[in-house]
């Protein structure tokens, strides 16, 4: 594990940051989704534990589920949020990340961030502002959709030893969070059924194997839909074009078609749940009749987010 504790100027608390949920331990993994499904059923806590915290909020991509989640839990659980946008601090005139960290590190008590950088970036970033650092989602991974994926199906399914997901897509930041994730959850698998071409890293997806061997799971990933073996208990898709991103193949659709989550393919596993990430596109990535079907969870997995955000803040603070 990647040690990410910080100490406050003030010495009262640590502070963790989350970076990637590779840094975190199988129990460090299950404290954050026992207490994101605390919060899911109970939103609205008399506690207050982030009383008198200010966290800063800096998105530099479009998000409706993720920045409204870490918002509204920030504010449920008694903090303060002050929200900057992608031209609103001097990073958009050339200031550096750490000079950055500096100043907010001192006016700030974490600070959540979306944006184009990458993991070492946010690792620097939380290194010189010295309060914790959230990843919202940067171009190597989405670890709060991950986390608020694998609490959703911890909430749903009790045990997850046995419960085999299936993802189908592009090898993007959630399919890297799921990776890094379920590899830490033993006896649950994971296949990843991505375009030839659109994988995940390979870099990630040797080391999530490589943690999966370690702690008794199974990650996996393969290049047809029809390569997916066995049952599946959870069929996952998500937008096949990424936030922030593009495809230099103009003719990338083609390669992807064959992935579309439909009546069809889900009838491949008639007691299979379907999940996405949300926001879709309908009659693309998924049709209208498995969004809105009786098998999907993605609308709780959009209230889920919310418990999630609400766990990270507590642990990253508390």
């Amino acid at each position: 594990m990647t040690d990410q504790t910080a100490v406050r100027a003030d010495g009262l608390r640590p502070q963790r940051s989350l970076i990637s949920l590779h840094d975190l331990t199988p129990e460090e993994l299950q404290t954050l989704v026992r207490r994101s499904c605390a919060w899911y059923e109970n939103r609205r806590p008399k506690e207050r534990p982030l009383q008198d915290l200010v966290v800063g909020t800096l998105f530099g991509h479009t998000s409706t589920r993720t920045r409204t989640a870490f918002t509204s839990g920030a504010v449920r659980l008694g903090g303060t949020v002050i929200a900057f946008g992608p031209n609103d601090l001097q990073l958009a005139t050339g200031e550096s990340l750490s000079d950055t960290g500096r100043i907010l590190g001192g006016m700030l008590d974490a600070l959540v961030v979306r944006s184009s950088v990458g993991e070492n970036d946010l690792r620097e970033l939380a290194g010189t502002a010295s309060i914790p650092v959230v990843n919202a989602m940067v171009r190597e991974e989405h670890p709060t959709q991950g986390l608020t994926d694998i609490a959703l199906l911890s909430h749903r399914f009790g045990s997850l030893r046995g419960l085999h997901l299936a993802y189908l897509g592009e090898g993007n930041n959630t399919a890297a969070a799921l990776a890094r994730g379920l590899a830490l959850v033993p006896g649950a698998a994971l296949t990843l059924a991505t375009p030839a071409g659109y994988g995940l890293d390979p870099a990630v997806l040797v080391r999530a194997q490589q943690t999966a061997k370690e702690w008794g799971s199974k990650v996996v990933e393969v290049h047809r839909v029809d390569d997916i073996d066995g049952d599946v208990d959870v069929v996952y898709t998500t937008q096949w074009q990424t936030t922030g991103t593009s495809k230099s193949d103009p003719d990338w659709r083609t390669a992807f078609t064959p992935f579309t989550v439909d009546e069809r393919l889900m009838a491949r596993w008639p007691d299979a749940f379907f999940m996405h990430d949300l926001p879709a596109r309908r009659g693309e990535e998924v049709t209208s009749g498995v969004l809105d079907g009786p098998r999907s969870l993605a609308w709780d997995q959009a209230q889920m987010k919310l418990a999630s955000a609400m766990a990270v803040l507590e642990w990253c603070l508390t």
